[in-house]
């Protein structure tokens, strides 16, 4: 018996020996924007205003910021992103498109195609 799910997912491999694999379009979402954190320079993924206030009270969503169109097995990748302050934006960005690419292709086997990146604003705050 086949479990329907509600979100929009992608099969990765099916087998009728084994079964079938199954990735939403979520988890897709959550790899861009955990990759995209990885870069230095990179503060913060920027959401809509339900992101931004569901953080506040706790709840954290790994994709905020990050949109993904799956069709067949290619991606498109849309990542907003709040950059700290003094880093070189054309350079965050070329490295966040190469981490996102590299990360997405390694854990799902899809062909990225697209990574475009939206710089939503610059954090100002300094960490001492």
């Amino acid at each position: 018996m086949e479990k329907e799910y509600n979100e929009k997912s992608h099969t990765l491999k099916e087998d009728d020996n084994i079964g079938t694999v199954k990735i939403a379009d979520d988890v897709v979402a959550m790899i861009a924007g955990l990759a995209a954190m990885e870069v230095d320079g990179v503060a913060a993924m920027a959401g809509n205003i339900t992101n931004e206030l569901m953080s506040k009270v706790g709840v954290k969503n790994l994709a905020k910021g990050v949109k993904v169109e799956v069709l067949g097995k290619r991606v498109r990748v849309d990542i907003s992103l709040i950059v700290e302050y003094g880093f070189n934006i054309p350079t965050i960005s070329q490295k966040v498109q190469a981490k996102v690419q590299t990360a997405i292709e390694n854990m799902t086997g899809l062909e990225v195609t697209d990574v475009n990146i939206r710089i939503a604003g610059v954090n100002m705050v300094q960490d001492k």
